[in-house]
């Protein structure tokens, strides 16, 4: 046990596995007892993750969760209809799922129908063809320890299923809702699959209501591109003062697939870990990653990429920017791995940072481990001030310093959001920069 956290943690960890197994019903008992065993063995020997443990140098999640209790949650009840609401994005055209502390709320959700569309909770769909195919199946996430945590802990989660060529006619907007009237460790989990040709996309945005007790989500995500499919995916987080979350995504593309993410972190929030992983496991795929994070006052945003080239041939684009104000603190940690078989792998990663208070900090680390010889690879990073041309040319013409920091950091970030392709959603973006920044 690499972990400081103290053995009651551990005790209380245990117990709990040990209730869910017993909740756990119909098809899911059975193969989940074994994977929540192995799952907590697995933890117990990886520890909590310490200073010392490279891939969260700069990030002490013990820190965070010794502010309070410990607490799991696995039942939830709907919220009222204004809360819901409260996440909504103009004029977007959508459906709708919402989602209170990882719990499927069919009543207040509004869903795709059709033939080849499969979308419930979890936990009832224990014996889809795709649970049993893909669940727990990335070898990603068996490295990660609040993911194998969120294995051995996870009550529930949103289960996605897309048929062969099947293909949702607008976007799916899910709302995650965070809420409790204790201090609460919450474990969502999530799997989608979109079969061979089939093509989605998907909106998420999170809602803590304002309320005295702490919401600490420890989510994870495994998402598998068949194929030929497509997916766009797009992670709008905000919170508020009273919660934290470390969101683990893992995805793998097959052949002649595409995978879009967008993650946009937003200030309030005190605490957001990143852990994004894609395999790309067939050849011809395309992946794009993009990022924003603008964090304000002492918050610490922590983008942690992991980009698998296992297969020859395949595209990937990674490019993450951030904005960091008063005394934030942003870490970026982006890694490329071409394996030996991955020839004609063409990779590119970039992180731009513009540092506006004088406390802000970032600790960024591209990196590029490369085994395969005819790849086209690279990667960078920047970081900066507000460039004092620019700021004297703007206001030279009557534009104040707020508005003048405003447009800039606008233009900074405007290959990000410009590569939005739904005009409700990159509209919404825009006006909560803008909002940000005045």
């Amino acid at each position: 046990m690499t972990s400081d956290i103290t053995l009651p943690f551990y005790q209380a960890l245990t117990e709990d596995v040990h209730a869910l197994s017993v909740q756990a019903n119909g098809a899911v008992k059975d193969g989940l007892q074994d994977i929540r065993r192995q799952a907590l063995e697995r933890f117990t020997a990886l520890g909590l993750p310490t200073l010392k443990t490279e891939a969260w140098r700069y990030t002490n999640i013990q820190r965070y969760l010794k502010e309070f209790p410990y607490e799991l949650l696995t039942t939830a009840a709907p919220v009222a209809a204004a809360i819901v609401d409260r996440t909504a994005i103009p004029e977007l055209d959508s459906y709708r799922i919402v989602m209170v502390n990882g719990h499927f709320q069919a009543g207040q959700s509004v869903l795709p129908t059709g033939k080849g569309i499969t979308i419930g909770a979890l936990s009832a769909h224990g014996d889809a063809p795709g649970f049993v195919k893909y669940f727990n199946k990335q070898q990603h996430l068996h490295q990660e320890a609040l993911a194998v945590l969120n294995t051995a802990l996870f009550a529930d989660g949103l289960y996605i299923e897309l048929a062969a060529n099947t293909v949702i006619d607008k976007p799916v907007h899910i709302v995650n809702v965070y809420t409790s009237a204790q201090h609460a460790f919450i474990q969502p989990r999530h799997l989608w699959v979109l079969g061979r040709s089939a093509a989605a996309t998907v909106i998420e945005t999170t809602l803590h209501p304002d309320t005295a007790a702490v919401a600490f989500a420890n989510s994870v995500l495994e998402t598998v591109i068949e194929e030929n499919a497509e997916l766009w995916h797009y992670n709008v987080q905000q919170g508020d003062n009273g919660f934290r979350e470390v969101r683990t995504a893992a995805a793998q593309q097959q052949a002649n697939s595409r995978y879009h993410h967008f993650n946009f972190t937003l200030p309030g929030t005190p605490f957001t870990r990143n852990n994004l992983n894609v395999a790309l496991t067939g050849s011809y795929t395309e992946t794009n990653l993009n990022g924003l994070y603008i964090a304000n006052d002492h918050q610490h945003v922590d983008n942690h990429t992991f980009m698998d080239h296992v297969a020859p041939n395949c595209n990937s684009n990674e490019l993450y920017k951030g904005v960091l104000l008063d005394a934030a603190n942003g870490v970026f940690t982006g890694r490329i791995l071409v394996h030996q078989e991955a020839q004609k792998t063409n990779a590119f990663q970039q992180n731009n940072n513009l540092l506006l208070g004088e406390k802000a900090d970032i600790n960024s680390q591209p990196q590029l481990e490369i085994y395969a010889d005819d790849v086209k690879c690279s990667h960078g990073f920047t970081a900066g001030q507000f460039s004092e041309e620019s700021m004297f040319y703007l206001r030279s013409r009557g534009i104040g310093e707020d508005a003048a920091k405003a447009l800039m950091v606008n233009a900074f970030s405007h290959d990000i959001t410009d590569s939005v392709t739904i005009p409700a959603l990159q509209h919404y973006l825009q006006e909560q920069i803008a909002e940000i920044m005045n």
